[in-house]
């Protein structure tokens, strides 16, 4: 159980791959990891928190600025804890802000604190996954040591058919294992 008690900390985009980060959860949480979501505010418009939370079985991170309950710094405490930090759906613009160094929100905040391996999992459609600014900042993020799951060919949310689609569940937990 490469995964037991590993601190996991999910960045879920505002994509429509978004509800495929229950599977993700379900898959690591039954490899007895410990995953804690960060929600984004567009993530909202796919899935809830609680859904997440019921299969996460912890809170749901979604503002730097909300009300707590003890004394602590959401986006360095969660950074700190992190053995592992994956974004799925990493959208283009996730991953422009990722590459910029924004700390606009908690995910970006808590990425740029992070010392653990962060993992980037993009899904979009195809022409804006191969635009040369998504490109560029693929490349630029990979010279930083961020890791990436590479999207697949499929039919996307457009109708159209190219590379764009989240990968596998079962092709994303096992780079997560072999990470580890």
């Amino acid at each position: 159980m490469l995964l037991k008690n590993k601190n996991i900390i999910l960045g879920i985009c505002g994509g429509i791959a978004a509800y495929k980060s229950c599977d993700i959860i379900r898959q690591l949480t039954d490899f007895k990891a410990n995953v804690e979501c960060i929600l984004t505010k567009n993530a909202h418009q796919f899935i809830t928190p609680l859904t997440l939370q019921t299969l996460s079985k912890n809170k749901i991170h979604e503002n730097m600025f909300k009300h707590i309950d003890k004394w602590e710094i959401n986006h360095i405490s969660l950074a700190q804890k992190a053995d592992l930090v994956i974004v799925i759906p990493a959208t283009a613009d996730i991953i422009a802000r990722f590459a910029c160094g924004r700390a606009n929100d908690l995910l970006t905040c808590t990425v740029l604190a992070s010392k653990a391996n962060i993992v980037i999992c993009p899904a979009m459609n195809t022409n804006m996954f191969n635009h040369k600014a998504t490109q560029n900042n693929i490349k630029i993020l990979k010279s930083y040591g961020y890791k990436f799951v590479m999207p697949e060919n499929g039919e996307l949310a457009c109708g159209n058919y190219g590379n764009g689609i989240l990968a596998s569940i079962e092709t994303i937990v096992s780079f997560l294992i072999n990470l580890v």
